[in-house]
């Protein structure tokens, strides 16, 4: 009886510790599979987010030539050479949250940052030149996405390329402009740029000047200021509180915003904080519009990782040269042979 009993309570006892393992078999199981369905939906979420626009079938052959490619060590070592991005911030009223930021209901969009980011080759530099919107130019004639062509344009505001043709057209008047190869094309919206900045936390910026737009909603005393999303936006937007509120006093501004981002990003441990790195990846990605050449997670993450030794400090703001317009004295015309000394600098 006693012999009996005594297996039996074995037998029970080695039922339950394999009932034990199996249901701690099927939990592990089952939270490897939600752990692996929500990385591949968030995967997912941020590519799903990105919008791309196939800007070099639609431009063709007809543009600036590439620089001859740098041979990379291996198929998977990380882009090094030499690349120009143009920059846009549109100030599209699209969405409840662009309208709110935007402070109106207008529609359309236009360009009104626009900045082209040279790297160096090895990335260990870069330059980043702004373009102000009210520079008169030669608007070459663009594809229309609904077909045909839009007209050559002369005299006509640097931003109006994008109003009038988008990104495409937008990347085809800054290569007659500049005669550089736009390699990738890059555009983030008024409520991306704000979500982005929040999700870092802020920045710091030092005004020289005191600041009061009405336009902008924006009142700052002169000296250090950390700002949120909203406000950083609108010290990216102001310029009637500034200087002889002119586009160049913004861009001063754009300057300080761009190198605050830079430093704020650089002092965030995001490999260490995957749930912080989503957030800024889906801000960032919520709001991005690019090239088609850019439009995954994937070719964004290896472009940043080619970035990751490249410090802030090592980033150059300047703007175009340029003088007022004999035509126009509220426009500008580029300074030569300034400004084309520039452009060959990155060509």
């Amino acid at each position: 009886m006693t012999g009996r009993d005594g297996n039996g309570d074995a037998g029970r006892a080695g039922g339950r510790r394999s009932r034990a393992l199996r249901i701690a078999g099927l939990t592990l199981a089952g939270a490897l599979a939600l752990g692996v369905g929500a990385a591949g939906w968030a995967y997912w979420h941020l590519n799903n987010n990105i919008t791309s626009v196939d800007i070099n079938n639609a431009l063709g052959d007809n543009r600036p030539p590439r620089p001859a490619p740098t041979p990379s060590p291996s198929a998977s070592a990380l882009p090094s050479e030499a690349l120009n991005i143009l920059v846009l911030g549109s100030d599209s009223r699209s969405g409840e949250e662009n309208r709110r930021l935007g402070g109106g209901d207008s529609s359309g969009a236009r360009s009104d940052t626009a900045m082209v980011v040279h790297l160096d080759a090895g990335r260990t530099g870069a330059t980043v030149v702004s373009i102000p919107r009210d520079t008169l130019v030669t608007r070459p004639s663009c594809p229309r996405p609904s077909g045909g062509s839009t007209a050559v344009a002369y005299n006509s505001m640097f931003n109006k390329a994008y109003a009038v043709g988008g990104p495409v057209c937008a990347v085809k008047t800054v290569e007659a402009v500049t005669g550089v190869r736009m390699d990738h094309y890059i555009e983030i919206d008024f409520s991306g740029f704000a979500k982005l900045v929040d999700v870092l936390g802020g920045v710091t910026v030092t005004t020289d000047e005191d600041i009061a737009d009405d336009d902008s909603h924006l009142h700052l005393k002169a000296g250090t200021h950390h700002l949120d999303g909203t406000q950083a936006l609108a010290l990216a937007r102001t310029r009637h509180g500034i200087g002889d509120g002119s586009d160049l006093g913004r861009i001063g501004l754009q300057h300080k915003l761009v190198k605050a981002l830079l430093e704020q990003i650089a002092a965030q441990d995001l490999l260490t904080d995957p749930a912080k790195l989503y957030r800024v990846a889906d801000a960032v990605t919520a709001g991005l519009t690019t090239d088609t050449g850019l439009d995954s997670l994937a070719e964004l993450t290896r472009l940043g990782q080619s970035l990751k030794d490249l410090p802030a400090s090592a980033v150059r703001t300047v703007m175009m040269p340029v003088v007022r317009a004999p035509s126009d004295p509220n426009r500008v015309v580029a300074e030569e042979p300034e400004a084309r000394k520039l452009w060959e600098s990155m060509r």
